[in-house]
């Protein structure tokens, strides 16, 4: 119907969450002028081009745009004059001036390339005073082998870096990393941090003209045949397969055998399900691999996962070659009938097809077996997704209300509606999540920066300045912009600056030693480097590339400083409702699953949404705990061993050979016999002393040191002391009993297992290190524990570091287990956010979770707690003890119509009153 329908540009649906399926949206109209600013400066567009959960971009190009882009900036695509004119058209309606650039090809015809189309698109004349400067990384970059020559990342065999200078595509094919969104140093974050948001959105509109209009004409459909299998590629899938069950049957041959190498932690039938589970896993990518060579450069399914508009490799492997390993609960398919998964297989088998691994392709068709696994894995999805709705919901208004009346006042505090202060300085710098260029929450992206200076700012006649000078340059360029910064401003700056420019120094040191080779030893004469005179041929090419003039450094510092400036979170900043917000949204993306613990294969550990949950809760106890706990000598795996048996529990009945009841005509007693290799094995110091010691101490079984008999090293005879009548049934009950002492160990430790870390993580002779992974409790013990290194030993319990280490421990724990959790799914959340919530919860000395009765005790008013949760019973109480509400909070102010202490309504005028002039009173004679 015409008038009745809403449209916006394409790139704005990921924001929104529209999909054209039958989409509506609702319309609602500011009725004041104060209403309608307030609205399109909070909710415009083109002031939401970023998301405030980290800074990256949201609004950004899509499917089609991305995949005409790509297609575009493809090396082997040419234009002549007619082409080319007309898709500059194409991006402006052909209403803006256009320069066309010089043909990359002069004769025997002009022609343009696709990227100079998209150096148009960036900078359409010279009126623009665009100047673009960048450098990504393509999903389709190749990083350079040890055997390949190439020295530039800009000469990548699959064209997948792309450089961006002054405006002018030099290299790469445009895809997700560039224009998509989720990055912030793609072309649109570029051009909203060196530009404004104007800039980025006046670029994204020619682009998606451009795309629609280009793919319109150029056609792109996809079809069955595009995922149909060539002979060759038949043959390698089913060469690769056979390869792989044949690997997974002798794994199974070995444990049969029981020759199978143990992993850390984990028993036989633990190791094969992990050896086998890699080994499937590996043999889905293979077979993807296999694809993604084999496929035709125009096979659409292709172009569209290498360009990031939709799918990846694996969706291309399972529609072509393989399906996959089906996973329910993170394990294979467990056994539905007795000792097998299906009927259809022979008992106790641990074949692959047994255990839910679908060989054939979607193309291909799934046998019935397989179907059948496959849907098993589906339904859990389904499970997952319905279950977690309500789960991350519930949590996310939790956090919101918990959270909502924080804000940054005129002083820099963060502080609630009561006053009461959060955080001295947000995040501990005071600067804007949505406002960050780097990864981790940094700043500034210097590296980027100080190429945009080169190019803008070239050295032409300049000299470049040495090493020396340089860094005394760096704090009296700083001094002149202190009045503009803060104490603690001015040192974060200073500190990256110098950092960042000592590492240019030192590749500069390094070039010029490689360039110059037997040139003599250039150490001693580095410093000189950067005038006329002293300079050699390598120190020429080398500050070239690594040099920077006086002006250079000028400009880098002033805009360095005037960036720093503008990322200041501002005053009135709802900054606690943000951070809630940008916890809570990515909660519905996560999986229920349960991850493997730092490698070991045995022990699980809570993730996803439930493990966020305990954190907010400042659970009591929680379903996993685990201490890491560093060794003092973590190269040696025979000391690590020692440690273990220290802090495992062990009891009686796993070291005993044997526990016999003997009666005799004088004595009836329960023997004991210790078996003394397993003690070796297992690196204990027990023998029947210590088991004694033991014993007495047991809290259940109420001996004296006479009952007990020490009888050799190995040996040892408990007597019951009762009467004969009841001697049969004491020495049952402490046959019984006696194995479940602990004899050794903390009692609160179940397991304890020697972890192998990373393969980068290596001392200086290039030994692998150890460290310990405890479940269970007990940190305190385990931090006191002989060999342990106690300092870098941490948990993931957040109540236990509160009871062992403190409030601020507690507050570290909660920041890093979130942080955690979430770079497990794969989602990077700002720091200061996760900081935020740390900090309420830990404000008032103790943890406090975010639940009803956690923010009742954070000093919250009447209105929001019966908000909240138990309404009637909040009011009725306050009635009841007269109490008072101030409405400074969100819910009052929202609850009473009056405007909220935050946002545009932190500033309150006064209107200015000159005092009334004063009379002056003279005393006139009446008679004169």
């Amino acid at each position: 119907m015409p008038w009745r329908t809403l449209r916006f540009n394409e790139s704005v649906c990921n924001p929104y969450n529209a999909d054209f399926d039958g989409d509506e949206m609702n319309l609602h109209v500011p009725q004041t002028e104060e209403a309608r600013t307030e609205a399109l400066m909070l909710m415009g567009v083109q002031n939401n081009l970023c998301t405030p959960k980290n800074g990256e971009i949201l609004v950004a190009s899509t499917q089609d745009f991305l995949t005409s882009s790509f297609l575009i900036t493809r090396k082997d695509t040419f234009y002549d004059r007619a082409a080319f004119s007309l898709m500059c058209t194409y991006m402006d309606d052909g209403v803006d001036v256009v320069d066309l650039p010089t043909p990359a090809i002069l004769k025997p015809v002009e022609l343009w390339t696709g990227k100079q189309l998209f150096s148009v698109l960036v900078r359409p004349n010279a009126n623009v005073r665009v100047y673009l400067n960048l450098a990504v990384k393509e999903k389709s970059y190749s990083k350079p082998k040890k055997e390949d020559k190439r020295e530039k990342e800009t000469m990548c065999p699959n064209d997948g870096f792309v450089y961006f200078r002054n405006s002018e595509l030099i290299s790469g094919q445009l895809g997700k990393a560039t224009l998509g969104s989720g990055n912030r140093d793609g072309l649109y974050a570029v051009l909203l941090r060196d530009y404004n948001a104007l800039a980025a959105a006046s670029c994204m509109n020619r682009l998606a003209k451009l795309s629609a209009r280009w793919i319109g004409n150029h056609g792109f459909s996809i079809g069955i045949d595009d995922v149909q299998p060539g002979k060759r590629l038949n043959d390698e899938k089913h060469r690769t397969i056979s390869n792989g069950y044949q690997q997974c049957n002798e794994l199974i041959q070995e444990y049969n055998e029981g020759k199978l190498a143990l992993k850390p932690g984990c028993d036989a039938t633990q190791t094969l399900e992990a050896d086998i589970t890699e080994r499937l896993n590996k043999l889905r990518e293979e077979a993807g691999d296999v694809c993604m060579k084999e496929l035709h450069w125009r096979n659409s399914p292709l172009i569209m996962s290498q360009c990031g508009s939709k799918g990846s490799p694996i969706n291309i492997s399972q529609m072509i070659a393989c399906v996959g390993q089906q996973s329910v609960g993170g394990r294979r398919a467990p056994d539905g009938f007795v000792d097998r998964s299906l009927p259809h297989f022979p008992r106790k088998s641990k074949t692959p097809d047994a255990k839910g691994f679908v060989a054939n392709s979607f193309y291909g068709g799934l046998t019935a077996t397989e179907f059948f696994f496959h849907t098993m894995g589906g339904r859990e999805g389904l499970v997952d997704t319905a279950v977690k709705t309500a789960d991350t919901g519930y949590m996310s208004r939790r956090l919101i209300k918990g959270l909502e009346d924080l804000s940054i006042q005129y002083d820099n505090t963060v502080r609630n509606a009561s006053g009461c202060i959060i955080q001295f300085l947000y995040g501990d710098d005071g600067l804007d999540p949505a406002k960050m260029e780097a990864k981790g929450g940094v700043p500034l992206n210097l590296d980027r920066l100080f190429m945009k200076v080169q190019a803008t700012c070239a050295a032409g006649e300049d000299d470049y300045l040495s090493p020396l000078d340089t860094t005394e340059m760096i704090p009296k360029l700083l001094q002149n912009h202190a009045g503009a910064l803060d104490e603690i401003f001015a040192e974060a700056l200073k500190k990256s600056l110098s950092k960042f420019l000592g590492d240019r120094i030192t590749k500069l040191e390094s070039m010029i030693k490689f360039i110059g080779g037997a040139d003599g030893d250039i150490s001693e004469n580095i410093e000189k480097i950067g005038h006329p005179k002293e300079n050699s041929f390598a120190a020429k090419v080398a500050l070239k590339i690594y040099g920077v003039t006086k002006r250079q450094l000028q400009v880098f510092i002033k805009i360095c400083v005037d960036r720093y400036l503008r990322k200041r979170v501002e005053p009135g900043t709802a900054i606690g409702a943000i951070g809630a917000h940008s916890i809570g949204e990515p909660g519905t993306q996560m999986t229920l699953k349960t991850f493997h613990f730092a490698g070991v294969a045995s022990m699980n550990i809570t993730q996803g949404v439930p493990r966020i949950k305990e954190i907010i809760d400042g659970a009591k106890k929680i379903s996993t705990p685990i201490i890491t706990a560093e060794l003092e000598h973590n190269t040696n795996v025979n000391a690590a061993r020692i440690v273990r048996g220290r802090i495992q529990k062990t009891v009686l009945g796993q070291v005993a050979k044997s526990i016999k009841i003997v009666m005799t005509s004088r004595s009836a007693s329960v023997m004991v016999t210790l078996d003394m290799e397993r003690i070796q094995e297992a690196h204990l110091s027990v023998d029947a002393n210590t088991v004694k010691e033991s014993i007495l101490q047991a809290p259940r079984i109420k001996l004296k040191q006479q009952h007990i008999k020490v009888l050799d090293i190995r040996k040892l005879e408990v007597q019951p002391q009762v009467d004969r009548k009841k001697v049969h049934f004491e020495l049952h009950s402490l046959k019984n009993m006696l194995p479940t002492i602990v004899i050794k160990g903390i009692k609160t430790v179940e397991r304890s297992v020697i972890a192998q870390k990373k393969r980068e993580d290596k001392d200086s002779l290039g030994l692998p290190k150890y460290n310990m992974l405890v479940e269970g409790v007990g940190l305190q013990e385990v931090m006191g524990t002989e060999g342990v290194d106690g300092r870098n030993t941490k948990s993931n319990h957040v109540a236990e570091v509160r009871c062992t280490l403190g409030i601020e421990a507690a507050r570290k724990c909660v920041i890093d287990e979130i942080k955690q959790t979430m770079e497990n799914h794969g989602m990077s959340i700002d720091i200061r956010h996760m900081m935020l919530l740390a900090d309420l919860m830990t404000f008032k000395g103790e943890v406090l979770g975010i639940t009803r009765n956690g923010i009742q005790r954070m000093d919250k008013s009447v209105l929001m707690l019966a908000s909240f949760e138990k309404t009637a019973d909040h009011l009725f109480n306050a009635s009841v003890s007269g109490k008072e509400d101030k409405i400074q909070g969100v819910t009052e102010c929202i609850v009473m119509g009056i405007p909220m202490l935050m946002g545009t309504g932190i500033l309150k005028v006064q209107q200015r009153v000159d005092p009334p002039p004063m009379l002056h009173y003279e005393l006139n004679p009446i008679i004169s």
